[in-house]
């Protein structure tokens, strides 16, 4: 029987020869992610024995360095709990960065496996071919303990890519222009091809992925395919995997076309990113409070070289707030080689340790009642980085580099003619 992406990789990790949407299945879990946050619920304590080690990861990520002693609590029992069950794959302070980037750089998300962790984010993994989803803390507890979990297959909706990207258009432009235009994908996975995909670089693959959570998609799939190659070949030589490519005659729920080439900046308005984003051409002159560049859907090295890029030679608008966070400390350390660092700091921004902080409103750029924010993160829901009489605005991060020259959400181009 012919498999999409989902139907192929459900089906070899439930050990069956093929799989239909509607149906439930039980799986094997190639790798479970716990993060810092789970650690406030004590039932990890009851764990007696991890099904296999070699199969877990633990990533301090959402508030590091610890800024309560709450959250150095639970950095504590993070630590306790690796050293009891013997977990390798432990990223402390110092080894840290957001999750779905610590997991992809150290080789963790191979194409064709299953990917579990708390943090709703961990779609990210479909970029590199993995069934990679955010499920709950006792859903992860009872993978720890046996190494299984279930799903329920979805229908898959795809995406045919043609045309070329633009270099001007970043991955959050393309996710933008299909929230806006399709809305909501609740239940369904969503399938990534075409001859338009190669033109996709993995970088704007993980920001579409990312971003799939917030369309209610289950899965959000890429094929594994030469750009998916080399980005393995780097962080993951010598690996093994098996790719879970669709086949030519599978069947959709819906093939949906989009012309790359067409694909204009974009921006999410305050609330959802459901039908609810437009080109950035057709925005009134918003003003804006802060400029927030960040996240594991655009804090990645390719996201802080094009921020770097807008804002060299330029300073923020007075009265606005640049803040960048690097996705991790690998990320941190090679901006900082590539003199991007550098460059943003002079320009006026504050570039922050490796964290969620800002991304969900808990720390490192907290937005005060009243406040504008344009953030490359991955939410704009009211009340999602800080007060909730504060209005978040969602852009790539061309988009919101170059707003924090101009103090109002624009584009690179503007920011020329404010300087002129």
């Amino acid at each position: 029987m012919p498999d999409t992406i989902i139907e192929a990789t459900l089906a070899r990790a439930a050990g069956l020869p093929t799989v239909r949407p509607g149906q439930i299945v039980t799986c094997d879990v190639d790798m479970t992610v716990v993060i810092d946050v789970q650690f406030a619920h004590d039932r990890l304590a009851d764990v007696r024995a991890v099904h296999d080690p070699d199969k877990v990861a633990v990533v301090l990520d959402h508030a590091v360095p610890a800024p309560t002693p709450r959250d150095a609590g639970h950095g504590a029992k993070a630590r306790a709990f690796v050293a009891k069950h013997g977990i390798d794959r432990f990223f402390d302070v110092g080894r840290h960065g957001i999750v779905h980037q610590v997991i992809a750089e150290q080789g963790l998300v191979l194409p064709g496996t299953v990917v579990c962790c708390t943090d709703s984010h961990t779609c990210a993994g479909g970029a590199l071919n993995s069934a990679a989803r955010g499920l709950g803390p006792l859903e992860i507890l009872q993978m720890l303990c046996t190494g299984q979990t279930w799903y329920r297959v979805p229908p898959t909706i795809r995406y045919e890519l043609t045309g070329t990207k633009p270099a001007h258009v970043n991955g959050k432009d393309i996710f933008l222009t299909i929230s806006g235009r399709y809305g909501d994908a609740t239940d369904h996975a969503l399938e990534f091809g075409g001859p338009g995909l190669a033109s996709v670089p993995m970088s704007d693959r993980r920001t579409i992925a990312t971003q799939g959570a917030e369309i209610g998609a289950d899965f959000t799939l890429f094929p594994c395919d030469t750009v998916t190659e080399e980005f393995l070949a780097d962080v993951a030589p010598g690996a093994s995997f098996t790719r879970s490519n669709p086949d030519p005659d599978a069947v959709y729920a819906d093939v949906r076309t989009l012309d790359l080439g067409t694909v204009e900046p974009m921006v999410a308005l305050p609330g959802t990113v459901i039908n609810n984003a437009v080109p950035l051409s057709g925005l009134d002159r918003t003003r804006i409070d802060q400029a927030f560049i960040g996240s594991c859907a655009n804090g990645q090295l390719a996201d802080l070289a094009v921020a770097a890029g807008v804002v060299e030679g330029r300073k923020v608008a007075p009265g606005v707030r640049l803040i960048v966070t690097p996705a991790s400390q690998q990320v941190y350390l090679e901006a900082v080689q590539r003199g991007y660092v550098a460059t943003l700091v002079e320009a006026g921004a504050v570039v922050t340790n490796s964290t969620c902080g800002a991304c969900f409103g808990y720390h490192m750029g907290v937005l005060a009642p009243g406040e504008v924010c344009v953030t490359s993160s991955t939410r704009n829901f009211r009340g999602r980085m800080g007060s909730t009489e504060a209005a978040v605005y969602m852009a790539s991060p061309a988009t919101v580099a170059a707003s924090a020259l101009t103090g109002y959400i624009a584009g690179p181009e503007q920011v020329a003619e404010v300087a002129a």
